[in-house]
C-alpha cells in the first residue's frame, strides 16, 4: 500500500506542477509560434488589401477621365471648340486668358466639384491633354501615365487613355 500511496503522491505532485505551469503563462516558443503565424496571415491579408487599393485607384482614374471628357464636351457645345493644348484642362475650372477666348463661358466653370484636384489622377499626377489629339484628331487626347508615372507599363502601371476603349471599360 505504501507504494500505491507513494505513486499517488508522485502523480499528484506532477499534476500540481503542470497546473502551476499553465497558470504561469505561455513559453517563449509558444509565443514565437503565434507571432510567426500572425505575421504570415498579415502578409497574406496585406497583399490582398494592397491589390484592392491599386485596382480602386485605376477605377477612380478611369471615372475621373470620363468625367473630364463630359466636361470637355460641354465646353465644346458652348464654345464650338475644345480648349487648346496651351489652354489645357484648367479651362474647365477658370476662363482661359490665352486665345482663342471662349465665347460662352459659364460663371462657375465646367467642373462643379473638385476644382484643380479633379484634373489629377488617383496618383496625384495631372492628366495629360492634347487638342487636337494625335489619336483623336477631331477632338482631344487625354491620358494618365498610371501608377509609375511613366509611359507604357502593365497592370496598375499601364497608361489610361481616352482613345483606348479597353482601358476605359471596367
Amino acid at each position: 500500500m505504501e507504494s500505491a500511496d507513494m505513486l499517488q503522491s508522485t502523480h499528484s505532485t506532477h499534476e500540481e506542477q503542470r497546473r502551476a505551469r499553465r497558470k504561469r503563462g505561455f513559453t517563449l516558443i509558444e509565443i514565437m509560434a503565434v507571432v510567426l503565424i500572425m505575421g504570415m496571415l498579415m502578409g497574406l491579408v496585406g497583399v490582398a488589401v494592397f491589390n484592392q487599393v491599386d485596382r480602386a485607384k485605376v477605377a477612380t482614374t478611369k471615372a475621373k477621365l470620363k468625367n473630364l471628357e463630359t466636361a470637355l464636351e460641354f465646353y465644346r457645345m458652348d464654345n464650338s471648340r475644345y480648349p487648346s493644348t496651351e489652354q489645357g484642362l484648367t479651362s474647365l475650372v477658370s476662363k482661359p486668358s490665352i486665345e482663342p477666348a471662349p465665347r460662352n463661358y459659364p460663371p462657375g466653370g465646367y467642373l462643379q466639384r473638385g476644382g484643380p484636384a479633379a484634373m489629377e489622377d488617383a496618383w496625384d499626377q495631372e492628366f495629360l491633354y492634347e487638342s487636337p489629339g494625335q489619336h483623336n484628331p477631331h477632338s482631344f487626347d487625354m491620358w494618365s501615365l498610371g501608377a509609375d508615372g511613366a509611359t507604357g507599363g502593365e497592370d496598375t502601371n499601364a497608361d489610361i487613355e481616352n482613345w483606348s476603349t479597353e482601358n476605359l471599360d471596367g
